[in-house]
């Protein structure tokens, strides 16, 4: 069910969404955090979709921040409230402020807030400078960006290196977490070599290659490059070389990675690539800052060679 009220308060708005839940009994209860969603227009609905698919594995408050559907100078609220089939399992309500209103989201959004709930900003599309500095931003306990969707991708992963702040995140570095799973059950299998250099293969622009190289340089000590391919899609190959021979990760087709060692045969191993949904699911299951992720960003991304 969807909701329309133009020309709102976000007091109304509350209200409204009292309403809807004494009528409808425990439609939005046991949530356990509001995801506010800061979004552009070509962002909206691809955006509220991920986020209905969240809220089924952590239920939570959506409130959209978008741009007003019109134009035309005005000073007021139009909102929208989204519940049932419209809303995963729980709700969601648009918000579309223009003129002065448009200026203040975080006095905004500070309405509908749930109480006692943590609070996760998420940016779909390109983020602010300084994440933990935004209005909205220094509000939250989890401040999660899609530097991948950002308009230059790189320059974008350098400025939230530059800024980062604890409980800052990055739907890039959950696309890597299977990655990370599989080279760390490779590497836990003897021969136990050192490796000396790593090399990540793949989608010139994917910030998920940067992760993960960072990451490998800072873990294992080593030099860590990456290699641009175009045409590839995601990650492709990750190659460890040691004195005993190098362990290969490749996933050319972007479904199944197959794994290389020496003296061992070749395992193939499910490896899709995730999805936007995969990704935000993943990144709200800690609410708690990723150090590690911070370390990476700060640490070790300065190190990777091209």
């Amino acid at each position: 069910m969807i909701i329309d009220l133009p020309g709102t308060t976000t007091n109304a708005v509350n209200k409204r969404l009292v309403r809807l839940r004494d009528e409808g009994g425990a439609i939005a209860l046991g949530r356990v955090l509001t995801l506010v969603v800061i979004s552009e227009e070509a962002d909206i609905e691809r955006s509220i979709e991920a986020a209905n698919d969240a809220s089924r594995e952590h239920p939570c408050r959506i409130v959209v921040v978008a741009p007003p559907a019109s134009r035309e100078t005005s000073t007021g609220l139009d909102a929208q409230i989204r519940v049932g089939g419209d809303a995963g399992a729980s709700e969601v309500v648009v918000l579309r402020a223009s003129g002065p209103m448009s200026e203040h989201t975080d006095t905004l959004v500070m309405p509908l807030l749930l109480p006692d709930a943590p609070i996760v900003v998420w940016w779909p599309g390109q983020p602010p400078a300084s994440p933990d500095q935004d209005p909205v931003g220094a509000m939250a306990q989890r401040r999660v960006t899609d530097s991948i969707a950002a308009d230059d991708p790189q320059a974008t992963l350098a400025s939230l290196a530059r800024t980062y702040g604890p409980g800052d995140s990055d739907l890039a570095w959950a696309r890597v977490t299977l990655w990370r799973g599989l080279i760390a059950a490779a590497l836990d299998q003897p021969p136990f070599d050192p490796v000396t250099h790593v090399r990540v293969e793949g989608q010139a622009g994917h910030t998920s290659l940067d992760l993960l190289a960072a990451w490998l340089g800072e873990r294992l000590r080593c030099p860590a490059e990456l290699v641009r391919v175009e045409g590839a899609e995601a990650i492709t190959k990750v190659t460890l070389e040691r004195h005993s021979g190098p362990i290969v990760l490749d996933r050319p087709d972007g479904r199944v990675v197959t794994i290389s060692q020496p003296g061992k045969p070749d395992r193939r191993v499910a490896l899709p690539l995730r999805t936007l949904s995969e990704a935000l699911i993943e990144e709200l299951r800690r609410l708690d800052p990723d150090e590690v992720y911070g370390q990476v960003l700060t640490r070790g991304l300065a190190k990777v060679g091209a």
